[in-house]
């Protein structure tokens, strides 16, 4: 099939969306950065903070995609959630589903869609950045999981965790309420398996 123009297209609309989508997700994730760091809960900050950071990035892909539209106002429909949750874990929770639902939901309708329309680089944008969003999911599950089996800072087995203000290494049961190098609140530690993310 040929390819279509892209400002006749729903392509467009499924790009200013996504777009839309991803800078919201971005904004959303600054904010309950903001609620975990009010709950000294820093190692969850820096993982909303992450990857808010990579949200905007897909936004600017998507965004891309557009240029040729540049100088136009563009007018376009879709929802969004709304989740002012004062709690991180629900936080978490939200954040999970969001990006399950952009994973195994919108973007590949979008990519499908794409590709009929004849934009295959912007179909295969939407199918890697799909990828992404499924580790986002599983990234913000894996959080969540551990605090709601209070298992964020403590296990019942021994295992290493990391100060993300120094770097100390600290192996035990449950991390210091301070860390010994730093004094920094335990909130700052992670699991050291986990600690890629940054």
């Amino acid at each position: 099939m040929a390819k279509m123009n892209l400002k006749d297209s729903e392509t467009k609309k499924n790009l200013l969306r996504a777009f839309a989508g991803e800078s919201q997700a971005r904004n959303r994730y600054t904010i309950a950065a903001g609620k975990a760091k009010e709950q000294k809960l820093y190692v969850v900050q820096q993982v909303f903070l992450f990857t808010a950071e990579q949200e905007r990035e897909h936004a600017e892909v998507f965004y891309k995609h557009l240029k040729e539209l540049t100088g136009e106002n563009l007018e376009i429909d879709g929802t969004y959630p709304i989740e002012g949750y004062d709690d991180t874990l629900s936080l978490l929770k939200a954040a999970k589903h969001d990006e399950y639902e952009e994973y195994g939901t919108v973007y590949p309708v979008f990519a499908k869609t794409a590709e009929e329309e004849g934009f295959l680089s912007v179909a295969a944008s939407f199918r890697n950045i799909a990828e992404i969003e499924k580790i986002h999911g599983d990234r913000f599950d894996q959080f969540a999981v551990l605090m709601e089996r209070n298992q964020l800072f403590e296990t019942s087995r021994e295992i290493s965790y990391m100060c993300l203000s120094c770097g100390y290494i600290y192996t035990g049961t449950r991390v210091p309420e301070k860390c010994p190098v730093c004094s920094h609140d335990k909130g700052y530690f992670v699991r050291l398996e986990m600690a890629p993310f940054l």
